[in-house]
Parts: structure tokens; sequence; C-alpha cells
């Protein structure tokens, strides 16, 4: 058989078969990159340049691969850290144009070689699968892209053009019973990373809303009776034994109907902590005022378990669920918020106060209950997990004082310069140990 023969019945299958050399054009694009919030550092203004690869012809009902190869990123690695090796994994969209329009997702492996500080930053290729749907000319360009880093923490860096990008690549589609196929169109861009080395969650209050859960009738009657709540990130001001921080901690409220009343159950997003030195078994305690709103006012007292195990000094540590009641003091939809988080180690308090506006995380029906949450005082110790109190937090309306009461307290959250602590995702930045030791 001839070697158009087999052209055909490879294309006849789905099979796309190279036709020659492919052009290569690379693609530039100014960019800004959004380095994580704990980082601090600023937006980062470069240009990005992006290689696309897809087949020059194909028809209709192929399925294509794109590749979207980093010809050099907008910026270096911030002088911060080193990045270790396979860390980095990006993901990104390609805007498809012409004849069929779609965003295709792209994503790379977790593969890069380490990244010194101060230095280029080098990202995996990333590649995407394409169902072509139409006849005609189809163009790809790249788009928005994300950076993740896992180490020290898993942190996103967003990356998003500033200005229409031209096409990087177009491919000729023709109706699935005629025409050939062959021929792979490549063409160059590149994208820029900024700050990728550097880690965090979205500033707090940035997610708004919340998940509403229709709690029923009153008492324990039947309906729903789990009800999951929206994460939302907080930007939480900070009283450390050792100064003010700023910390921002991904929060998640969650509650199942106990009769009347509702079990909560606040949850954090995982969280990586290095501990900077042994730290004896329940020596680490949490607890938070959920914020109440709507219907209801006051705060309910959440707290979680202390360590159960000894923390041996680099090992990971890691913020439990907290848990307490709420008893309802109205009647009505009640809104709930991340509030006043307390961790109490070793003698010493750190205290974080949310913002006014933080975000509402779940919203429930509720039916007032006899002693229920509405009027009232709640200070940062609480009401204990049994119930929930309204009005003014006395940790709330400001930072709280916060004290060590044996220096060994403050050797064991000391951490070297740049370090940085998550509990539950809240960030602590502390004075280099060497200064601790004076």
């Amino acid at each position: 058989m001839s070697a158009a023969g087999v052209a055909l019945m490879l294309g006849g299958a789905g099979i796309l078969l190279a036709a020659g050399p492919a052009q290569a054009a690379e693609v530039s694009y100014s960019t800004e990159c959004v380095p994580p919030p704990i980082s601090g550092l600023p937006p980062v203004q470069g240009t990005t340049k992006v290689q696309i690869t897809a087949p020059a012809e194909a028809k209709v009902g192929d399925e294509v691969e794109v590749v979207w190869k980093t010809v050099e990123a907008a910026s270096k690695n911030p002088d911060i850290l080193d990045l270790e090796k396979d860390t980095v994994k990006p993901t990104g969209v390609v805007k498809v144009a012409g004849a069929q329009t779609a965003d295709l997702a792209m994503e790379g492996p977790r593969q890069n070689p380490p990244i010194p500080k101060n230095s280029p930053m080098v990202l995996p290729d990333m590649k995407g699968k394409l169902k072509l749907t139409a006849p005609g000319e189809i163009t790809l360009a790249p788009g928005a892209y994300t950076i993740n880093v896992s180490k020290p923490l898993s942190t996103d860096t967003k990356c998003a053009p500033k200005e229409t990008v031209r096409p990087a690549a177009t491919i000729k589609v023709t109706e699935a019973g005629g025409g050939t196929t062959g021929g792979t169109t490549t063409s160059g861009g590149s994208s820029g990373s900024g700050g990728t080395d550097s880690g965090g969650s979205t500033a707090g209050g940035s997610t708004s809303g919340g998940t509403s859960s229709s709690g029923g009738g009153t008492g324990g009657g039947g309906g729903q009776t789990d009800f999951e709540g929206k994460e939302v990130s907080v930007a939480y001001a900070c009283k450390t034994p050792i100064g003010d921080k700023n910390a921002t901690s991904p929060v998640k409220i969650n509650a199942k109907r106990n009769g009347g009343n509702f079990d909560l159950t606040v949850k954090f997003s995982k969280s990586v902590m290095d501990s900077p030195a042994d730290i004896p078994k329940d020596s680490v305690k949490p607890s938070m005022e959920v914020k109440l709103g709507g219907a209801d006012k006051g705060f309910v007292h959440v707290e979680g378990p202390t360590n159960k195990e000894p923390i041996k000094a680099g090992d990971p540590i890691e913020i439990p669920d907290l848990t307490g009641t709420y008893k309802p003091g109205a009647t009505g939809k009640a809104t709930l918020s991340p509030g006043v988080l307390t961790v109490k180690a070793l003698g010493t308090t750190t205290t974080c106060t949310p913002p006014a506006n933080v975000p509402v995380s779940l919203e429930l029906d509720t039916s007032a209950q006899p002693g229920g949450a509405s009027g009232g005082t709640s200070t940062s110790g609480g009401t204990g997990a049994g119930g929930s109190t309204g009005g003014t937090s006395t940790s709330g309306g400001g930072l709280a004082d916060t004290g060590a009461e044996d220096a060994g307290a403050l050797r064991a959250l000391a951490l070297v310069a740049g370090t940085v602590i998550l509990l539950g995702g809240a960030v602590f930045t502390f004075t280099p140990w060497r200064l601790l030791r004076r």
C-alpha cells in the first residue's frame, strides 16, 4: 500500500500524522502576576512568552493534543527561598476562537529542577485535549494561568494577560468525510510567573457570600440535618507574644442539627507547621468565637483539643477541628462567620481578630430556643462548647493583650527569620532565634 493510502487509513481512525516541519512563531504579551498575599510582594508586571503546539490540520470529531511550552517567564524567582525539585505545577487556559470557541484547560506535571533564589523560573510544559466540533479555522491563544508551589506550603500565584493576546496557532478543521489530515503548527509565547515561590492563601475577605442552608422547622423535625459551609479567606490581625502580625486563614463552618440546636465544626485548610522546637503534649490549644449575624446576634465559642502527642522539632503541626454548640436566640435566617481566633501554647496567647466585613461561611434557618444566643456578652474565653452568648465580644473589638509566662514559651515559638508557621492557614512570622536567645 502506498504511503498516501496508509495516511488516509490512519486519518480515518482519528490518528493525526505530521505532514512536514512546523512553523514556530513566538507569542509575547503583557502579563500581571499576583503573588500569594502572605508573601508581602506586590503584583509583578512582565512579559510572557509561550509556544503553542497543535496539529495544523484535523477533522471534525478528532481529539487533538495542544501543548503549552513556557519559553521565558516574566520574572525571576524572588530572593526569598530556593524552590526544591518537583515542587512547581502550572495550570492554565488556552482561548479557542474561530469556527469553534472554548476555554481549553491546560495542566502540567509537578516537575522542575531546583530553582535557586533570584534565578529564572523553569516551568514544565502544559497539555490539554481539544475535541473538534465544527469545520473551519480555529485559533489558539494562551490566556490566564496559575502556578502552584507545594513547599514549604501549597500556594498559588495567579497570572493574567493585560492585553489582547494574538493567536499562537491555527488548526484547519475539515468535515469528517473528506480532506487530508496532518501537519503540526507550533508557535511560541511565554508565560511569566511573578513571585511564584512565596506562598499563601487569598487575602481575607476576598471570598464573599456563604452557603445557604435551609434548616427546616423547629426542634428535631425532619428535613436536612447536615449543612456544609463555604470556605472563606479571612485577613486576621494577630497579637503574638513577640509583636503584631497579619495572618490569612481559610476557614469553613459546618453544622449538624441537634434538636433545636446546631453542633458546629470549624475547619481550617490543611496546614503544615514545622515546629521550631520540641513541644510537649497537651501544650497547644486553639479556640474561636464564631460570629452570628442576620436574624441572630452574638458569638458561639468553639474549641479544639490540645495536641495529643509531643511534637518534635521539625515535625509538622496541624490545627484540629474546632467544635461547639449553637443555640439559636432568634427565628429566621442566621449567618455564621469566622470570628476571633485564639491559640494558647506553653503559657503564651496569640489572639487574631478578623476584619469587620468578614465573609459569611454558613446560613441557617433557625428557631429561637430558651436561653439562645441573642443578647449577652461573650469574652474571648467563650461560653464553652455547650452554648453561645450574644452581644459584644471583648476580644472582637480589638487586639487582646498577650503575654509569655516563661522564656521557654518564646523559645519554642521562635523561628529562624523568614520561616513561616501555619496554624490552620493562619500565618505567623516571629523574631529570629538568635535575637530571642539574647
